[in-house]
């Protein structure tokens, strides 16, 4: 059987574990394996963003981490700023501890 193959494409054997080798380019990373009919399937390229921090990747997730570098930007961080956290945290009259 002869096959001419597009640019792009390339032909693969699954091996008798009944694995296929993507390369080395993609050594290590996580794809989606979508099985679109028998013996079709579609391969992509994925990240996974743990459930814990799906929020950054939110409009207002995104806005508020902003807007949290930025302040850090504007704020930086002192000897003095930090005696005074310190302070303001082993005050037994403040809630914040």
């Amino acid at each position: 059987m002869s096959a001419s193959l597009r640019a792009g494409h390339s032909m693969k054997v699954v091996g008798a574990n009944g694995q296929i080798s993507l390369g080395k380019r993609y050594a290590g990373r996580q794809v989606l394996v979508e099985e679109q009919e028998p013996g079709v399937w579609l391969i992509r390229t994925a990240t996974v963003v743990p459930d814990n921090e799906g929020w950054l990747h939110t409009p207002q997730g995104k806005a508020d981490l902003e807007r949290a570098l930025e302040w850090a930007r504007t704020h930086p961080a002192s000897e003095a700023g930090a005696d005074q956290v310190l302070t303001t945290l082993n005050d037994p009259g403040n809630d914040a501890s």
